[in-house]
């Protein structure tokens, strides 16, 4: 992503300053925790997404800073609570804070980095930051309920899935853009325009996600997980809509009671490609990805917005 270190590169670095910051604590173990989490930084996405959105409007700002950083305490947050429900002893290939400390405490570290994300907005008057936020924590939340809800049943239609996805991902980059925009815009149609933008990026995402669970490269969780957690995703909901009863029949069992037999589960995956469901999902995100693009090209042309369009082709072409 050549483009997008050239034209944010120092904004990266000040961001990454300011969040250092912004988890320190007079606690030991909890500073130390949070050293440890930002040591072990991720692709950081949604910061850029949060940087680039609003100098897509002008120069960047400490506001702009604080939004970055507070969707990346909003981000962490989730992760390390995910890892505890999930009982995840792995994230990004190093041990999670659960594996390393225990539930109650890695509990307790995702609602201080969710504090500090608040207070970080609040102590500085960031209102309208805040208030994208808050609604992206309470779609996320929703989102993952849906997800358990329906996936008890195996009964999720297309619509549904894609429900839950808007909520428990699209939404935190729907947020991450429409808090960079709203620093360095005035205008409340083009910050909700970057919005949009942000909402069908993370429905590509996730689907590029999903499509993980039936390839063969390494993305830090086994193939065929998403099937041994009995969640319904984009191919195999296609498959179920459109093979044969027997088939379906036959797949809905393994997915019930035999989800975690290593041949079963293959047997599904090689049912999905089959059937093309592998296909459709790809057809989808490609969708979703244009659909992206085509309100970012409604934007002036500039190095800002290319570099947007390099990151949004990224969520779809990368291999882990």
């Amino acid at each position: 992503m050549d483009k997008l270190t050239q034209v944010i590169s120092s904004e990266i670095i000040a961001f990454e300053n300011y969040f250092k910051e912004a988890v320190k604590s007079r606690v030991p173990l909890l500073d130390r925790i949070m050293r440890y989490l930002v040591n072990r930084k991720g692709k950081q996405l949604r910061p850029k997404f949060v940087l680039l959105s609003a100098k897509l409007g002008g120069p960047i700002t400490n506001a702009t800073l604080r939004a970055a950083s507070l969707v990346e305490l909003l981000h962490t947050a989730t992760l390390v609570h995910d890892d505890v429900v999930d009982d995840a002893d792995e994230r990004r290939g190093f041990f999670s804070v659960n594996a390393l400390w225990k539930n109650k405490v890695a509990v307790l570290v995702g609602d201080y980095l969710l504090s500090k994300g608040l207070l970080l907005s609040l102590e500085n008057d960031d209102f309208e930051v805040l208030k994208i936020l808050s609604e992206a924590v309470k779609m996320m939340s929703e989102g993952e309920l849906l997800q358990m809800e329906k996936s008890r049943k195996l009964n999720i239609s297309e619509e549904i899935y894609y429900e839950i996805i808007k909520g428990k991902t699209a939404s935190l980059l729907s947020s991450a853009c429409g808090a960079g925009a709203c620093t360095t815009f005035s205008d409340p149609e083009l910050i909700n325009r970057m919005k949009l933008f942000g909402e069908k990026t993370g429905m590509a995402f996730q689907i590029k996600d999903d499509l993980f669970d039936y390839g063969n490269e390494n993305v830090g969780k086994p193939t065929g997980n998403d099937i041994k957690e009995k969640k319904l995703t984009l191919p195999l909901i296609y498959t179920l809509n459109n093979c044969d009863v027997d088939l379906k029949k036959k797949i809905i069992s393994i997915i019930k009671n035999d989800s975690t037999n290593k041949k079963k589960v293959s047997f599904v995956i090689e049912a999905v490609h089959r059937s093309g469901g592998i296909k459709y999902a790809y057809d989808k995100m490609f969708a979703f990805r244009d659909e992206a693009l085509s309100i970012l090209y409604e934007f002036p042309e500039s190095e800002v917005r290319d570099a947007l369009e390099q990151l949004v082709r990224y969520t779809t072409d990368r291999k882990y």
